[in-house]
């Protein structure tokens, strides 16, 4: 575990810039011991190893904090001592750098020894579920999977003991790795996993490994290695850490070097992370892909102190976002092309007949983005008076007179209650549009409105860039943006 690590705050810019994986934004502190003051020994260090094989194998409460909003992926990755666990959870590490990622080890989490225990360290065994403090290490990952910072406590090797006066904080993160070679020992850790991992690499390449690792980087020599290795380590392996392979859901024989199983793994992760609860439930909403440039500018446009310049900048480059995925859902046929090398190309030809209608007035703000995307584009409008919760009434219509023959982009910033959306979409279907040709854009969503629109018209494509948590009393969007139309237009106070 690394000793010293650089702090960053995510930012506008440096979001512009390379991204970083929480492992490396875990900044170590000094401060008074953590909720354990014992102090652990471990006879283990992150090793480089070695591949792919396939093995068998609700939303949380409303939170205030929009970050929170949905349960980080926490993955389990065991395997005996130095298999490749850390060489696999770094590769998966880089692999999502547009996500924060955070490690912790199970080694952080040993108990502490006592007097006797250290004067024959010789004699205690590292690689038994009881040296690990398990209570603790459960807390840690609890309080991560509900978006609680944890402060991870620190062990020195040489001492074989926790530092008292420091820890890393682990702040809250999209996904979670924990390793460790019995992080599938109890079931209670194990019921915290969304994708366990075991690293099977041979008990020869790992013994070798261990060597090379104990005699150069601990300063033992060969012969107390082989002693602990024959005396604990072996009979600890084929005791607990072999038979937990069987709740694996992937076993990685060759750790590192399967290039092939770490891209699906990673492919995995990603469609998982880019799937909310509500996706699952209803296959006709889509989320776009949530990036550090999207997180950042919406963290701009949500707050209250940003200027109306910056406010619309950011907004407009976030519309042209949803615009541009849900163009991606429009029908396309082939076409082929002669290109200036003469060579012929096959592509796709856009869709022809395509409208927009905006709801007035805050979607007119997506009205620019469209014309951007589609040249010469024919909008409609629709105005509908909303009050409350129950208050809605049509007030004007003009739309394109020959619209059921058009697909449809129907666009609104905010999908709060869906009522007006719905009458909105109601207008449209008795204008002759087949439901199926509707595609309703929003930049934030409330969960309660996706329900509202997707059970009365379950074939109607929803596209959003992000869904918040849920509508206060006044049904007002939560933690929203305001009045987006206000806001944009320059009208509010």
């Amino acid at each position: 575990m690394p000793e010293e690590t650089t702090s960053i705050d995510y930012v506008m810019e440096a979001a512009s810039g390379p991204h970083f994986s929480g492992l490396r934004l875990d900044g170590l502190r000094s401060s008074p011991p953590s909720s354990s003051t014992s102090s652990p020994a471990a006879h283990r260090s992150p090793v480089p190893a070695s591949v792919f094989s396939s093995s068998s194998s609700s939303s949380s409460s409303a939170l205030t904090d929009s970050n929170a909003l949905k349960q980080p992926f926490v993955i389990g990755v065991s395997g005996g001592t130095a298999s490749g666990k850390t060489t696999v959870c770094d590769m998966i590490i880089q692999q999502l750098h547009d996500h924060r990622v955070v490690l912790v080890n199970q080694d952080s989490f040993y108990r502490g020894l006592t007097a006797e225990e250290s004067d024959r360290v010789n004699e205690y065994n590292f690689d038994h579920p009881d040296a690990f403090d398990t209570e603790q290490l459960l807390d840690c990952i609890q309080k991560l999977k509900a978006g609680q910072p944890y402060q991870v406590p620190i062990y020195d090797f040489k001492i074989h003991r926790r530092c008292k006066d420091s820890f890393r904080q682990v702040n809250a993160s999209d996904v979670i790795i924990l390793e460790g070679i019995l992080v599938f020992h109890d079931q209670r850790v194990r019921n915290l996993m969304d994708m366990k991992i075991f690293v099977d690499t041979d008990a020869d390449v790992r013994l070798a490994r261990r060597i090379r690792r104990d005699t150069v980087e601990r300063g033992r020599d060969i012969n107390s290695v082989l002693e602990q290795y024959a005396k604990f380590v072996k009979p600890a392996f084929d005791d607990f850490v072999l038979p937990s392979k069987k709740y694996a859901d992937v076993i990685i024989p060759r750790g590192g070097d399967n290039h092939v199983a770490i891209d699906l793994i990673v492919q995995h992760i990603r469609t998982k992370l880019g799937q909310h609860d509500l996706c699952k439930i209803y296959p006709n909403v889509y989320v776009i892909q949530s990036t550090f440039q999207i997180r950042g500018m919406h963290t701009l446009i949500r707050d209250r102190e940003i200027s109306k310049h910056d406010f619309v900048f950011y907004s407009d480059r976030l519309i042209r976002l949803v615009v541009e995925h849900g163009l991606g859902h429009l029908p396309f046929t082939e076409k082929q092309v002669v290109t200036p090398t003469a060579s012929v190309y096959t592509g796709v030809d856009f869709c022809k007949k395509l409208c927009g209608v905006s709801i007035v007035r805050s979607g007119e703000s997506m009205e620019n983005a469209l014309r951007a995307c589609c040249k010469g584009i024919k909008i409609g409008k629709i105005l509908i008076h909303r009050d409350g919760d129950n208050g809605k009434q049509l007030i004007y219509e003009k739309l394109p007179k020959d619209i059921s023959e058009r697909h449809v982009l129907l666009l609104d910033p905010v999908l709060a209650t869906g009522n007006s959306a719905n009458q909105a979409i109601e207008l449209l279907i008795q204008k002759g549009v087949p439901e199926s040709y509707i595609i309703f854009l929003n930049l934030i969503s409330a969960p309660e409105g996706i329900q509202c629109v997707s059970k009365r018209f379950p074939s109607l494509k929803i596209v959003t860039s992000e869904i918040d948590v849920s509508l206060n009393e006044e049904y007002r969007v939560i933690p929203g943006l305001g009045e987006f139309g206000d806001r944009y237009f320059g009208t509010d106070d």
